[in-house]
């Protein structure tokens, strides 16, 4: 049986003793026992989208042998993880964009009710 081992960056930098799940899951008619210090709904979740992809490639290309419908699949999921990943980027630039003009209105606004209180006090 082939074990595949998720870690999290602290678990593989830091070697912290992490509760481990363990559990079997089926990826395009092979079972595998996937250890790791996520939720075992979460480990199935990741093996399900890799036997999805992996179908969708083999209805498309029916005489691919296994290894080459892994390479695709991985090949299809990096593709979807950095357009994702430069979508995200784009997104936290505009919102970092838009956040700076609203910080220098809060700014005037707050300085403002201090000018109307020392006015007050003058009179």
């Amino acid at each position: 049986m082939f074990f595949l081992y998720l870690y999290s960056k602290e678990t593989a930098r830091g070697g912290q003793t992490v509760s481990k799940e363990k559990v079997v899951v089926e990826i395009f008619g092979q079972y595998y026992t996937m250890v790791g210090d996520t939720s075992s709904s979460h480990m199935r979740m990741v093996a399900g989208y890799v036997d999805d992809k992996m179908r969708q490639i083999s209805a498309v290309n029916p005489r691919l042998d296994t290894n080459k419908l892994a390479v695709l699949a991985a090949l299809n999921m990096a593709d979807e993880y950095f357009k994702l990943r430069l979508e995200y980027e784009e997104l936290i630039k505009l919102l970092e964009k838009t956040a700076a003009p609203e910080e220098t209105e809060e700014d005037v606004a707050g300085e403002e009710p201090e000018e109307e209180a020392v006015e007050a006090d003058k009179e």
